[in-house]
């Protein structure tokens, strides 16, 4: 019993000394960039040491990564927690982009995923992180919609890559202070685009994963 206890109070410590290091990271980076901010100062903020670190990650970028995982997350909750799947396609669809313009408003966002993280990162691990979230939260969006004919039928996977192009385009201009309704509606336009104007239209099939 005592051995499990001790198993578990230094998981909890080394689960706490990792989500400390992510934080201070991630304001770091945020505040100053991925370029103008070093380790010292990292370790500095989240009160351990370098060895720390360096126990959890093998390097700074290997830190940055874990950031854009846990915002990239973050913003993929916020998509499905608008757009239950008892919500009807489309309106799945408009809700969750709603709630990805919305949780792109939070600070650094905008810098961590879409300008540093591509360029420290690479587009191909860029890429490889948003279908793990936002990216796959709106394929699974598409391909409901198409299954319950509210969307004409076009390839997921090119039909997504370009919407969220679309989609982290507009978050960008926002953050820079374009007009949010403006971005929004243009948008909303073209997710009616791809819609054959269904008025009654079928409730998504559920999750399965």
């Amino acid at each position: 019993m005592q051995q499990e206890s001790a198993r578990r109070s230094n998981r909890d410590r080394t689960e706490a000394t990792r989500a400390d290091l992510i934080a201070a990271a991630r304001k770091l980076f945020t505040e100053k960039s991925y370029a103008e901010t070093g380790t010292p100062e990292i370790v500095a903020a989240a009160g351990v040491t370098r060895g720390a670190l360096y126990h959890h990650f093998a390097d700074k970028q290997a830190l940055f990564a874990a950031v854009v995982e846990q915002e990239a997350a973050a913003v993929a909750e916020e998509i499905e927690r608008a757009s239950p799947p008892s919500l009807f396609a489309r309106d799945a669809l408009i809700a969750g982009s709603d709630a990805y313009l919305a949780a792109m408003r939070a600070p650094g966002r905008t810098r961590l995923l879409l300008l540093d993280g591509p360029a420290v990162l690479g587009r191909a691990a860029m890429d490889a992180i948003d279908n793990r979230h936002g990216n796959r939260s709106l394929r699974e969006g598409l391909v409901a919609a198409m299954r319950a004919q509210a969307m004409t039928r076009l390839p997921a996977e090119a039909l997504t890559a370009l919407l969220a192009s679309a989609f982290d385009r507009a978050a960008l201009a926002i953050e820079a202070g374009a007009s949010a309704e403006d971005y929004r509606a243009v948008l909303m336009a073209l997710i009616d685009g791809l819609s054959p104007a269904v008025p009654h239209q079928a409730p998504r099939p559920a999750r399965t994963r």
